[in-house]
């Protein structure tokens, strides 16, 4: 078996993981009831990319070898490190999920009886679900000989970090307000002690 064979393996297992992960809480997220929705076409185009950079793109390369131009040799080590990546990723995801509980919303969104949650991966940054997708789109570059479909992850998260991230810390401002603040000085965003 190839490593580049092993490569794609193990980011389509990845992939299947995301899902798994994500696919309860998004059937019981619909059951609670919306209080105040901040969604807006930048949000939209933010949810769009990520979707396209961490799936569609890479999909389609491992799918169809498609740009093949792109491609770029592939080793172990690379491998090694893109697996390690995704574990710590999809960690970091289940804990997200199951720390958030009744809050989580693929949008911005507060849910009826919302709290303000600084526990679990929240004890250490203010948004572990972005520190996920950034592990993701990192392991994704590791894992893809490919400089399109392995770089597309990192930009889909830069994307959706950039055009959504601001208005998240607003939104939650203005519902929890100066707990929010005093959280906000203890954490950091979405790498624990740098930034």
């Amino acid at each position: 078996m190839s490593v580049n064979i092993i490569g794609e393996a193990v980011w389509v297992l990845g992939i299947i993981a995301w899902y798994v992960i994500r696919y309860p809480f998004e059937r019981r997220g619909k059951r609670v009831p919306v209080v105040s929705s901040r969604r807006s076409l930048s949000e939209g185009v933010a949810l769009a990319a990520a979707l396209a950079g961490l799936a569609i793109m890479p999909g389609f390369y491992v799918a169809t070898g498609i740009p093949k131009a792109a491609d770029h040799p592939l080793h172990l080590w690379a491998v090694v490190i893109g697996a390690a990546l995704f574990s710590l990723a999809m960690w970091v995801f289940r804990r997200t999920h199951k720390q958030l509980g009744r809050n989580w919303s693929i949008t911005l969104e507060i849910r009826q009886k919302h709290e303000l949650i600084c526990a679990g991966p929240y004890a250490y940054v203010r948004h572990p679900m972005y520190t996920s997708f950034l592990l993701m789109g990192l392991a994704q570059a590791f894992l893809l000989p490919n400089w399109v479909a392995g770089m597309a992850g990192i930009v889909g998260f830069a994307v959706l970090f950039f055009l959504r991230v601001d208005k998240e810390e607003r939104m939650m401002l203005d519902v929890f307000g100066p707990q929010y603040r005093a959280y906000m000085d203890r954490t950091k965003r979405i790498i624990p002690y740098l930034y």
